[in-house]
């Protein structure tokens, strides 16, 4: 351990659940005792609460909640028109469920590349698609790491070439671009509630939010086999919804998610405060950049480093957690070699995965922690 024996470790998760629960732990085994007191487990009332208070707090009228966030990602372009032999361009650089989904609509999965400055699709690359003559239904750009795309540049595109665009803001509750939520500023949205989330479920949870009460409806509809009355099944859907437990916890957390969420960024200027202080900027570190069109909510605070898997298993033998999202651009997948595309077809997206890393970020990291993360990647560099 290059001299550091186990008495001068100390750990440094990349997320500790069990901070947060001990802070809320009394307001969620209430919610939950109510939910199982009533032993309406499969939507009950706490899912239409649940659904009101996300809605209003995206700023939209419509949020249907759902079994997974990739089930939202599926049901959110499904509802808005995506169907079979539709095409739609997305990013090579997110999880596997952002192709995946595309394929489950029976659709045609599209890249382009990434902006390497903040990660997400860039509209310039969508643009060069569009303007070589390829015909798209439907755009999905990705929120990544908790900060919007550029829907300036987006929504341009849409007013061109008549594309409908859908938010995979699965890691982006909260955030917003020019002062509108994530989740407000496409035709359909869709988000995780994933355990590891900002706004994080006690197992698998997705919501779709949406202005029109068309798509409301659909998902509504599509989440449950298909019917709008019970037995009468007017397509095929599946079955999706939202259980009332997981309800019930996130609108207890959803309470503290604005909180939460500006101490994710002022975890991250902290981050970069003492990046600077130990000169870091300067040996090929690359700190996250912040668009200032948008409010960026952290899900995760993610660097570019040189010799990355070396310094993570550095930091591993030092007990400070990290993370790769995402260690394979998506067109390289070996389940997804269909898609037509070869290594080198995306270099920005496949840099990308070749350097990131994600440190330690949640609520209740504190500043001692950060200053241990930010010390060990000094020594590395030293």
């Amino acid at each position: 351990m290059d001299g550091v024996t186990p008495a001068k470790v100390t750990p440094v998760p990349m997320l500790d659940f069990s901070r947060q629960f001990a802070t809320i732990r009394e307001e969620v085994l209430a919610a939950v005792e109510t939910v199982l007191t009533s032993q309406r487990f499969i939507l009950g009332p706490e899912v239409e609460s649940f659904e009101r208070s996300a809605a209003l707090s995206c700023g939209v009228p419509h949020a249907i909640g759902c079994a997974s966030g990739t089930d939202a990602l599926w049901l959110a372009m499904a509802a808005a028109g995506v169907g079979p032999g539709d095409a739609v361009v997305t990013s090579p650089f997110s999880f596997f469920a952002t192709v995946s989904s595309i394929l489950r609509c029976g659709a045609r999965p599209v890249l382009a590349d990434i902006d390497p400055q903040t990660f997400n699709l860039s509209p310039q690359t969508v643009g060069e698609l569009l303007r070589g003559g390829e015909t798209i239904k439907a755009v999905l750009p990705v929120h990544l790491y908790g900060q919007c795309a550029d829907w300036d540049a987006f929504s341009t595109l849409r007013e061109e070439f008549g594309v409908t665009l859908v938010e995979d803001a699965a890691q982006a509750f909260g955030a917003e671009w020019r002062g509108v939520k994530a989740g407000a500023l496409g035709a359909s949205a869709a988000f995780s509630f994933y355990p590891t989330k900002n706004l994080a479920a006690v197992g698998d949870a997705g919501l779709v939010t949406t202005s029109s009460e068309s798509i409301d409806e659909r998902v509504r509809s599509l989440r449950a086999h298909g019917m709008k009355r019970r037995y009468y099944h007017d397509e095929v859907g599946w079955n999706s919804r939202l259980d009332t437990i997981q309800a019930a916890v996130l609108e207890v957390k959803l309470k503290y998610l604005p909180e939460g969420n500006r101490k994710r960024r002022a975890l991250a200027a902290g981050y970069a405060e003492m990046f600077a202080a130990a000169g870091l900027t300067g040996k090929g570190i690359v700190l996250p950049f912040e668009d200032s069109r948008g409010t960026h909510v952290y899900h995760q605070y993610v660097i570019r480093a040189p010799k990355r898997d070396a310094l993570r298993a550095f930091l591993a033998e030092r007990k400070i957690g990290t993370e790769v999202y995402y260690p394979l651009s998506l067109h390289q997948q070996v389940s997804l070699v269909d898609l037509g595309y070869k290594t080198g077809d995306f270099p920005e997206s496949e840099r990308a995965a070749e350097e990131v890393l994600a440190l330690p970020m949640y609520p209740e990291l504190r500043s001692d922690e950060q200053e241990i993360v930010v010390g060990a990647i000094a020594e590395f560099f030293r």
